[in-house]
């Protein structure tokens, strides 16, 4: 096997790196067509082909294999260094005044409305659950607190960039 790894090696590798998305993909391509030659090995017919066209038939056949499986797999992003994030103390000041921004934003929204996001954020509760305790049809539990959020995001965004806050009717 050595004699053949040593013979073919750069070939399969060559296919492999075409195939491949990165060298770890391409190593662990290299291996699975060489476990795959020596299982195939009996099949060689040298009246056919010579070796080294058995040997790229069969990397390029798992070459393509092994792109379409990569194909089929959730792409997934690589998380940031953990140098770039901010520190657990930044961050954390960072959550608490965002989440005082939203509940000092909050103030101007309608009782109603504020009482419809308390149900729904701190407690929890379900759209159904809040249309039962209020009494209202569950089509305006959804709208008022879709809107009470669009109206709050749009209000944070203001805020972000440093404009002056508009008074607000109903949201």
């Amino acid at each position: 096997m050595n004699v053949c790894i040593q013979k073919y090696g750069p070939l399969v590798w060559c296919i492999a790196r075409r195939y491949a998305r990165n060298r770890s993909d391409a190593e662990d391509l290299v291996q699975e067509t060489f476990a795959d030659l020596w299982k195939s090995a009996g099949r060689y017919d040298s009246g056919i082909a010579s070796e080294s066209t058995f040997v790229s038939l069969l990397a390029r056949r798992r070459a393509l294999d092994f792109a379409r499986r990569r194909s089929r797999q959730p792409q997934f992003e690589m998380l940031p260094d953990p140098e770039s994030l901010p520190a657990a103390e930044e961050s954390a000041a960072l959550t608490r005044l965002d989440a005082e921004s939203v509940r000092s934003l909050a103030e101007e929204l309608p009782e109603d409305t504020r009482e419809i996001l308390r149900l729904h954020f701190e407690d929890s509760l379900t759209h159904q659950q809040i249309a039962e305790q209020t009494r209202q049809p569950l089509g305006t539990i959804k709208t008022k607190l879709r809107r009470a959020v669009l109206h709050l995001r749009d209000r944070l965004r203001r805020l972000d960039r440093g404009a002056t806050p508009n008074p607000i009717a109903e949201p």
